[in-house]
């Protein structure tokens, strides 16, 4: 029997403040057996992860195109996605799941957000329904309980991806500059937590509050701190105001490596001058992956003059899983949507994965790349492809 590490006091103080302690009422009535397979999807359509919801949506439809070969059905019902936006806000997004879950529906998913996913994931114990948590990265998320899984990345693989730039750092003075939210302080821990194994090495920090626009306090503050190694966890529509700041505060002309994570391809005009300086850790970009799935993914979206972004595959795999979970296990089960979800590999479009059945951790591959700038065209040159147990989590017992 597994012993799942509820996260107690995380999990329980952010449901508590987003109105998450209730248990909601699960509707009774009988599904028909030709009726829809009905999901919901509570998702950031609009706040400020709005850009990243809307990739998360993009994959999750395409997903579904993939896994039922164009039919959008599994065993000849269809399967329907109810859109609910939780505008960024973990709140919003504890009463949208508590509506879907009163009228009946045992899958959600969707989380773009840390605060959200860890707000909605304890409804999902209490009413026993099955949440697939989308791009948010907490690693907080992962065994938090047995009904939640996760279709992204986590922190940890981020961090321990990033660790193959960071030889020769021993010793030396490391700072994590993040917003002060669920993601910036996950980051924070795991930063600490990597790092701590490396003799004499010293972790310190600069969070930023979320609601901050002005970043030009905080990025001397991160230079007061004299780092040798700048660690910068962002999300958001404020990056390109951040990363201008620290680059007119100096930070890139003092420090010897700055490491982050390659966001969305509309954000990289923001890294300007300092492109050349930082060096990239990267969960997806569409040139990465050499797979099957990714090839399908990059001509289907051609097709609409589109390319998949950052967080598509979070949501393919999303598709993916739910399909698995109807499939293989039940449409009304969800102990045997659970059982066929566990121990599962596949081929998604960042490559293998593997959903670990004793804390739902998402085992996958990661990236580090190099971003190039020639007159006002980017491309993402993949320096390494790390195998998942290369960055696979601790497991949770």
């Amino acid at each position: 029997m597994k012993r799942w590490h509820k996260l107690a006091a995380l999990a329980a103080g952010v449901a508590a403040l987003a109105g998450a302690g209730a248990t909601a009422r699960i509707a009774d009535a009988a599904p028909n057996a030709n009726a829809p397979i009905k999901v919901g999807i509570v998702y950031s359509r609009t706040g400020a992860f709005a850009a990243y919801g809307a990739e998360y949506l993009s994959g999750l439809r395409l997903g579904l195109d993939y896994a039922t070969r164009g039919t959008g059905q599994v065993n000849g019902r269809k399967i329907e996605f109810t859109l609910v936006d939780d505008g960024t806000d973990a709140a919003k997004a504890v009463s949208g799941a508590k509506d879907l879950i009163g009228q009946g529906y045992k899958i959600l998913a969707g989380s773009v957000s840390s605060g959200a996913a860890l707000a909605v994931a304890p409804l999902a114990d209490q009413n026993k329904v099955l949440f697939i948590s989308g791009p948010a990265a907490t690693d907080a998320v992962t065994g938090i309980n047995k009904y939640t899984f996760r279709s992204g990345r986590q922190t940890y693989q981020d961090v321990k991806a990033s660790t193959a730039y960071l030889k020769g750092a021993v010793g030396k003075n490391v700072v994590v500059f993040a917003q002060d939210i669920a993601f910036g302080q996950g980051n924070v821990a795991v930063v600490r937590s990597i790092f701590g194994d490396l003799s004499g090495q010293k972790v310190d920090s600069v969070l930023v509050p979320a609601s901050a626009q002005d970043f030009t306090p905080y990025a001397q503050r991160l230079k007061q701190k004299n780092p040798d190694l700048v660690f910068v966890a962002w999300a958001g529509a404020t990056a390109a105001a951040m990363w201008n700041a620290l680059d007119q505060q100096g930070v890139f002309d003092t420090v010897d490596t700055v490491v982050t994570g390659l966001s969305e391809r509309a954000t990289w005009p923001s890294f300007g001058p300092a492109l050349g300086k930082i060096r990239f850790l990267n969960h997806y970009n569409a040139g990465a992956p050499k797979n099957a799935v990714n090839d399908w993914l990059l001509k289907k979206m051609a097709q609409r003059r589109q390319v998949p972004d950052l967080f598509t595959p979070d949501g393919f795999v999303a598709a993916q899983m739910i399909v698995r979970a109807v499939s293989k296990g039940s449409t009304t089960d969800v102990s045997k949507m659970i059982s066929a979800l566990e121990g599962w590999s596949f081929t998604g479009p960042k490559g293998q994965m593997e959903i670990r059945a004793s804390d739902h951790a998402m085992l996958q591959p990661m990236f580090l790349v190099q971003l190039r700038r020639t007159g006002d065209k980017f491309t993402a040159n993949t320096l390494v492809r790390l195998r998942a147990k290369n960055t696979a989590p601790p497991e949770k017992k």
